[in-house]
């Protein structure tokens, strides 16, 4: 085509309107005869020339026929499309990692820089370093959470700002916990599996999220749904549903399980802490019984619970949320018929504080051929009598206490009789240990030396610990929320997430030691974008001070698949920003 081509003929729509009006206008012809001229009909023409002059006092006249060439690339419709959610979501002070989240749980294929620009052309600055905690009193973001279904594990990519939560899939599949999960009894529904649905709960529990608040950024983060095998993790009323078709013989079923699983795996040695904690219980609680409770120090209304701990590995082997003042001091004899329930393994050792259990359980154990160490209820005239005792019937004893340090303790042993009790006890009375009374251990081990006795009771306080742990980081105490749960299967999901620790705790060489909050904060709580491929599952996580402990041990899970993510190898490597 000539150049007198291209302006002796209309190529189009805008080019002939163009050319028609110009005519009307400047050459001035009437509207009957530049209709026929352009293909018009004369009332077509007419309105053509009404539209016009209505649009030229709307708008600029460069919009009208003449596009202004705009600079950098063209912005595509997901970004137009996706601005007022970005804009409405930093005005609630989420980061951008947070708003791509989101805009990856609505289906938005955005980058971080695009939501960068976006936000800077609207005039937001940076945002201020921010701690965890302030981050957790976000505003909820205000967007409908997709529904949860199960993963189709296409090609596809995203981020998560719970990456490092994936760190516990290889332990999961190490240890085949899924496999115990998906032969318990625990209920599915049509859309999600008994594994997704208990992976649902243990997600949450992993990831220290303190208060379930319905469509909040945890239920639309993608990499806390992968961990589970779904898209995205379920809305709260789902958890709340699923929790009330749980019953406490499943739960007892899978603690079982699970014991058998420790047992083969040598994480359970011959001694066993006990000890109870009060569950406080918000809301109609005319039904419960007044325990008191340690942290509030005061009586409440609340569950009763106990723990079986041990010493040794950190396990804690059991758990029950149902226990009355009427059965409390059996709950020792229980928890024994727990143990030895279908494995050959032997308990020889129960360790408990003075108020766990009664003297006539006491008999049984000795019965049972169970070894006890216990501190006794100690009266005034028991005191009175030991402050009598002549300075030459102490022996000091250097002893190692359960901070692994040394003191030197005076202590008196002797052979007693108790009430209800068929036979003799040893009894070791302690002094010198910063108290003003005596203190009083009990035990029906006479061959143990007093050194190893003393040490044994003393590494009791690592189960209050525990306990403490329980209450701080799985939030034990906190189960007022938005989300009802049960409180015994809510015990049961925060055991399984605390042994998940501590079996990633003992693989790191040197961090045996470390309490679940601070493996939290040093390996888990780490951004990651999330490649999807027909092989693998990559996740690239930030870079952060520990990350390289963390992919030396995730590199040797490389080569394991996984079935509940549609049997993929799980890569982790580091990410090239921080």
């Amino acid at each position: 085509m000539t150049p007198f081509d291209f302006f002796s003929s209309s190529h189009s729509i805008a080019q002939k309107q163009y050319e028609a009006l110009r005519m009307y206008f400047l050459e001035k012809k009437t509207a009957r005869e530049v209709a026929p001229i352009f293909g018009y009909s004369y009332r077509g023409f007419t309105t053509i020339i009404s539209m016009f002059v209505k649009k030229l006092k709307e708008n600029t006249p460069d919009q009208l026929f003449f596009a202004k060439p705009l600079k950098g690339r063209p912005v595509s419709d997901s970004v137009n499309n996706a601005e007022e959610s970005v804009v409405a979501l930093r005005k609630k002070n989420y980061s951008v990692d947070d708003i791509k989240v989101v805009m990856d749980s609505q289906g938005f294929q955005i980058s971080p820089k695009t939501i960068y620009n976006i936000l800077s052309s609207n005039g937001f600055s940076k945002l201020p370093r921010r701690l965890k905690a302030d981050k957790q009193t976000l505003e909820s973001p205000g967007i409908e959470a997709p529904k949860s279904i199960r993963l189709e594990f296409g090609c596809e990519n995203f981020k998560s700002t719970s990456a490092g939560l994936l760190c516990f899939l290889p332990y999961i599949n190490k240890y085949g916990i899924d496999k115990l999960i998906e032969e318990s009894s625990y209920p599915q529904t049509e859309c999600i599996n008994r594994l997704s649905s208990i992976l649902s709960f243990l997600a949450l529990k992993l990831s220290n999220v303190r208060r379930y608040t319905a469509d909040n950024l945890w239920c639309m983060d993608r990499g806390m749904g992968l961990f589970a095998g779904l898209n995205v993790l379920p809305k709260a009323a789902w958890f709340t549903s699923y929790s009330d078709r749980v019953t406490s013989d499943m739960n007892h079923e899978f603690l079982a399980r699970l014991h058998s699983l420790w047992i083969s795996n040598s994480l359970l040695n011959d001694t066993a802490n006990l000890d109870f904690t009060t569950i406080p219980y918000w809301g109609d609680a005319d039904h419960l019984e007044n325990n008191w409770s340690g942290k509030r120090t005061k009586a409440l209304q609340s569950m009763l619970a106990v723990l079986a701990h041990d010493p040794d590995s950190g396990i804690i082997d059991y758990g029950n949320a149902n226990v009355l003042h009427e059965n409390e001091s059996a709950i020792v004899l229980e928890y024994l018929d727990f143990y030895t329930l279908n494995n050959n393994q032997k308990l020889q050792y129960l360790i408990f504080d003075s108020k766990f259990t009664n003297y006539q359980n006491l008999n049984q154990l000795n019965k049972k051929a169970i070894k006890f160490i216990t501190i006794r209820r100690k009266g005034k005239n028991m005191v009175e009598r030991l402050d009598k005792l002549p300075a030459n019937l102490w022996k000091s004893k250097r002893i190692e206490t359960g901070d692994n340090k040394h003191r030197t303790l005076k202590v008196f042993e002797e052979t007693v009789k108790l009430k209800d009790y068929e036979g003799p006890v040893r009894q070791i009375s302690i002094t010198g240990n910063g108290r003003i009374k005596s203190g009083i251990i009990i035990t029906n081990d006479f061959e143990l030396n007093i050194e190893v006795i003393v040490r044994k009771y003393a590494r009791r306080w690592l189960i209050e610990k525990t306990i403490s742990q329980q209450i701080e980081f799985f939030h034990l105490n906190h189960v007022s929320s938005s989300m009802v749960i049960k409180v015994d299967f809510d015990l049961t999901m925060s055991l399984l997430a605390f042994n998940l620790y501590r079996l990633m705790a003992l693989d790191f060489t040197r961090y045996e030691h470390l309490t679940a909050q601070t493996m939290y904060e040093k390996f888990i709580i780490n951004d990651g974008d999330i490649t999807i491929d027909d092989q693998s599952i990559t996740v690239c996580l930030k870079k952060k001070r520990n990350l390289p402990l963390v992919l030396e041990k995730m590199k040797s899970f490389s080569s394991k698949k996984y079935s509940w993510l549609n049997n993929k190898k799980l890569i982790f490597n580091g990410a090239t920003c921080s």
